[in-house]
């Protein structure tokens, strides 16, 4: 069947304006796209940023928000050959980039100059077609969980990438502020799975919970605990090995740099608003220690990142709501009161 002309979806028209859930055109793909009907998306504080419009990145406007969304492809442009109409794929934060420029020729296509990012500079999964480019969106088997796949798109792409630029190798420590919430439970996961030992840093018995129930060795309450730096030392014999910061706030980057035992490396992926890295030289220096950044992944590590999720080793935990309650998703977000992550059912 023929994708319908219209469609509902999520739109903004100004940073920070209503979000409006209505109806809008279905786009058709170009000779390089492929549009997919999306089933379902999760919900990134990336999303978040993109209609508040605090990034010094311009968002488009107006704009259909969302970047994890996982559906079937129902058209492809006229030189498209995979993915085929009837495959299950995902869209992603990296919706396409050049291939041609140093950085995609290098395997860094998501520091390619002309790259373009779902939801924030082309329309994303915040409706019920979306369109992606072929080369980029991810590929799922025809049996996946859709749902439990959607946060893979992003959250599992980025942390997983972000915990092989630690350097941080088997049976030693991670630390992951902000290990509760819809990154850092996965990243929880990932690191598990390959090997590592987490210590997990967040708010709150519900976080706890999860995150002890997902495999980490200690939880430090940060809303009760006075001196994180000394809690992670202590927890690991001397400093952890490495950090994977995905806490949504300037601090926990400075906590960090004090915590990590010589070689350390921090790997940074939460970009709060207006923030800044601040480190003392001396110790930075003498400890030789390593800031790094780690934006998403590449292709190459989508799959492996989706591989973890097909034989079980990682699964989202998340609440399914409808996508037209993305305003008081939002909300809830602000707040810090999501444990995991949620994701929204497209069609309701």
């Amino acid at each position: 069947m023929a994708p319908p002309t219209e469609q509902q979806a999520v739109i903004f028209e100004a940073n920070g304006a209503p979000l409006k859930f209505g109806k809008i055109k279905v786009g058709k793909p170009d000779f390089d796209e492929v549009l997919i009907n999306i089933k379902y998306s999760g919900v990134c504080h990336t999303d978040l940023h993109a209609w508040k419009g605090d990034w010094p990145i311009p968002t488009r406007k107006p704009c259909v928000g969302g970047h994890e969304g996982v559906g079937t492809v129902v058209a492809v442009g006229d030189q498209v050959k995979d993915p085929q109409i009837g495959d299950v794929v995902g869209l992603k934060w990296l919706n396409g980039a050049c291939g041609s420029c140093e950085m995609c020729l290098l395997g860094h296509e998501s520091n390619c100059p002309n790259a373009t990012f779902s939801g924030y500079t082309v329309d994303g999964s915040f409706q019920q077609y979306a369109i992606g480019k072929a080369h980029h969106v991810a590929r799922l088997p025809k049996d996946a969980d859709q749902a439990a796949a959607a946060p893979i798109m992003c959250a599992g792409i980025t942390v997983y990438k972000a915990l092989k630029v630690s350097e941080c190798l088997p049976g030693q420590w991670v630390a992951i502020p902000g290990a509760g919430g819809g990154l850092g439970h996965i990243a929880v996961q990932y690191a598990k799975a390959m090997g590592m030992r987490v210590v997990a840093i967040d708010g709150g018995d519900e976080k706890k919970k999860l995150c002890e129930k997902l495999g980490a060795e200690t939880f430090i309450d940060f809303t009760q605990t006075k001196d994180i730096v000394a809690a992670v030392k202590k927890a690991t014999n001397g400093g952890a090995h490495a950090a994977l910061i995905v806490a949504t706030s300037e601090k926990p980057y400075t906590e960090a740099l004090q915590y990590l035992r010589p070689q350390g490396v921090m790997s940074c992926v939460a970009l709060p608003a207006n923030a800044f890295i601040k480190a003392e030289v001396f110790w930075t220096v003498l400890n030789c220690l390593k800031i790094k950044g780690s934006h998403v992944g590449t292709r190459a590590d989508t799959v492996e990142a989706i591989d973890f999720f097909s034989r079980g080793l990682v699964t989202p935990i998340y609440q399914l709501k409808g996508l037209s309650e993305l305003d008081s998703i939002y909300h809830d977000m602000e707040q810090g009161r999501i444990a995991g992550r949620i994701v929204v059912d497209c069609d309701r």
